[in-house]
């Protein structure tokens, strides 16, 4: 589990970024794979978010996770909110309540923690590009600060995400985002006739346009074997049948 300098200083709060050591699964699953949308053994993703829930807080609530879409869908958890068992469609999570561990599974995707320290409210936020693209990091920020929070009060950290120099695209990826901000063209680089697209920058950039200057990012790269963590680009690479998916949590004790 890895945590950021930045959030490790608020004792009121505990998170984690987690690769795919200490868990219960097998094969191209192995071990800690977090993602009940895998194909892998459902008893597996329990014991597996079981463990990952203990590491934050044995006497917490389950993990709330919800079905990820890449989009720019937020949900609210306040303490009139029902906890149904069906997930619901959405690619971030804020919440005031103690107690109740919100997380987000990534494969590659940069996973998002934010906490306003003041406030007390955190959020758990999933962003591939097209969540990112479509302004889920915006749309959070604006909610939370309608909720009572100070920009100059939010920490945000961004998780280990793929890096640069292995998310490699297309042409048309590439137009798609000088359509939207000519400017978007920093966060590409062409080699040897390849694009490559940098999306944890690009994250960062969103953070930075809401005005969030307390920003920690773990530069860990998804797609390099050594650092364990599933990547859903490498598993491609290899021809594997199926990929498991890494958790990051927050919670306020």
């Amino acid at each position: 589990m890895i945590e950021s300098k930045k959030l490790k200083k608020f004792k009121e709060i505990k998170h984690g970024f987690f690769n795919r050591d200490g868990g219960k699964s097998k094969g191209v699953y192995q071990s800690l794979n977090c993602g009940p949308g895998s194909n892998d053994k459902k008893l597996n993703v329990k014991k597996n978010l079981q463990i990952a829930k203990n590491k934050i807080d044995k006497n917490s609530k389950n993990i709330f996770l919800v079905n990820q879409i890449h989009s720019n869908k937020f949900v609210y958890i306040n303490k009139n909110f029902k906890i149904y068992k069906k997930r619901l469609k959405a690619d971030a999570i804020i919440t005031d309540q103690k107690k109740l561990p919100i997380g987000v599974l990534t494969a590659d995707c940069v996973p998002i923690l934010v906490y306003d320290n003041v406030s007390k409210i955190i959020a758990a936020i999933h962003a591939g590009w097209k969540g990112a693209f479509k302004g889920i990091i915006n749309k959070v920020i604006k909610f939370m600060i309608k909720k009572g929070c100070k920009r100059k009060n939010l920490y945000a950290v961004i998780g280990p995400c793929i890096s640069q120099k292995n998310y490699n695209i297309k042409e048309d990826f590439l137009r798609k985002f000088i359509d939207k901000n000519k400017k978007n063209k920093i966060f590409f680089k062409k080699r040897k006739k390849v694009i490559y697209f940098d999306l944890p920058k690009y994250v960062k950039s969103q953070l930075k346009f809401n005005k969030i200057n307390n920003i920690d990012h773990i530069n860990i790269d998804t797609f390099d074997i050594k650092n364990n963590f599933f990547s859903a680009r490498r598993s491609l690479r290899l021809k594997d049948a199926d990929y498991g998916r890494n958790i990051s949590i927050i919670m306020i004790n």
